[in-house]
């Protein structure tokens, strides 16, 4: 399977217009796991798990496949960050109690990456992986939005992107004691914000590639109209799954 890469061209904008995620979520992970010496973020972006990860554990791996996504990343004293594909990665058997994924997985060759976690996890770590799907604004703001994504954008989607629609239900997750929970991500923005988050899809990144302007720009006056003034409240359900080693 190749490594796709549809984030690095724009890492800048990718690390300020992308969403975190909930301390409720690391409370919920962190519950299940039996030690806190090492953990891997993988396909860890910018660092937003890896940073929140470094506040529990002596050690955090951090990888990706775009070093442009890691060189916006913060650092930490007890974070690493370094280039590696998910699916083959330098580290020994057996080094953490914790591996994590967020809104990476449907990108991955998923068979393989998971056999890396079960050699790399210690007896009874646990791996956690989670994604999130649209928001939701404002009834009006969501149907321009959902247009947008299916009929505008739809065609440019990878194939990969039903899997966070059907929150990853159609990919193998062979571990014990599985876990699903939800949360969600409630943030305030301008219509200004919301609409440049809009830029960092991968979908609306190969639409300008091969057509050469931004559909966003088209979508601007309707939802800025639809937003009203000043900020709103923008909602994002997160899903998780949450296994341990076998």
């Amino acid at each position: 399977m190749a490594i796709l890469d549809r984030f690095s061209a724009h890492a800048a904008s990718y690390a300020r217009y992308r969403i975190d995620y909930p301390a409720e979520l690391f409370t919920y992970v962190l519950a299940a796991v039996p030690a806190r010496n090492q953990a891997w973020d993988c396909a860890t972006g910018n660092g937003q798990v890896a940073t929140a990860l470094a506040t529990y554990f002596e050690q955090v791996e951090a990888t990706d496949i775009s070093q442009q996504q890691l060189t916006e990343a913060p650092t930490r004293p007890n974070v690493r960050y370094r280039v590696s594909p998910a699916e083959h990665t330098p580290f020994a058997d057996g080094q953490f109690d914790l591996v994590t994924v967020g809104q990476a997985l449907h990108w991955f060759d998923v068979d393989a990456f998971h056999r890396e976690v079960r050699r790399v996890l210690r007896s009874e770590g646990v791996v956690a992986e989670w994604g999130y799907g649209l928001c939701t604004v404002n009834p009006a703001v969501d149907g321009l939005v959902r247009d947008f994504y299916t009929d505008v954008i739809g065609p440019y989607w990878d194939t990969m992107r039903r899997h966070v629609e059907d929150r990853y239900a159609q990919l193998p997750f062979d571990f014990a004691d599985v876990q699903h929970a939800s949360f969600t991500v409630d943030r305030r923005w301008t219509a200004e914000w919301f609409l440049n988050y809009l830029r960092t899809w991968s979908a609306v990144r190969k639409f300008i590639q091969r057509n050469g302007h931004d559909p966003v720009d088209a979508l601007a006056g309707p939802v800025e109209a639809a937003w009203g003034a000043g900020e709103a409240l923008v909602q994002f359900p997160v899903f998780l799954r949450l296994g341990r080693n076998k």
